[in-house]
């Protein structure tokens, strides 16, 4: 894992992703980063979210057909999706899952690993489903 040097613009960044809780895309990071440093432009935050995710301080989750978001927390956890809204939530000491990788290489690929992504509904996106009733 590159070592990463750690710039003023960089600390803003990783500071504004560790200050929520949520999953946060890089638009609502720069958001959050312009408090603190209203110069910052867009362009610089998202070369920075990728300098941090390639050195190991954030972690990107960059799901197929779905907005790239990030994650402050990099120790080893879970993510749970809303299918319905997208909101991302963390699940720390997960189950062990046991999934393993295909047993015949996939052509074009070099597989490297597993992540597991529960999908379901928040609780208020259930909320909303339940009150508009049966179709």
């Amino acid at each position: 894992m590159p070592r990463t040097r750690m710039t003023r613009q960089r600390m803003i960044i990783l500071e504004a992703l560790q200050s929520v809780a949520s999953h946060p895309t890089a638009n609502e990071i720069f958001e959050l980063a312009r408090r603190k440093l209203p110069s910052i432009s867009l362009g610089t935050v998202y070369r920075n979210l990728d300098i941090l995710a390639e050195g190991g301080k954030i972690l990107c989750l960059n799901r197929a057909g779905a907005q790239k978001r990030f994650d402050g927390a990099v120790r080893r956890h879970h993510h749970v999706r809303c299918t319905a809204c997208g909101r991302v939530s963390d699940i720390f000491d997960p189950p062990e899952v046991h999934t393993p990788l295909p047993e015949k290489p996939v052509p074009g690929f070099s597989i490297h690993g597993v992540e597991v992504e529960y999908l379901g509904l928040c609780l208020e996106c259930e909320a909303k489903q339940r009150s508009k009733g049966p179709l």
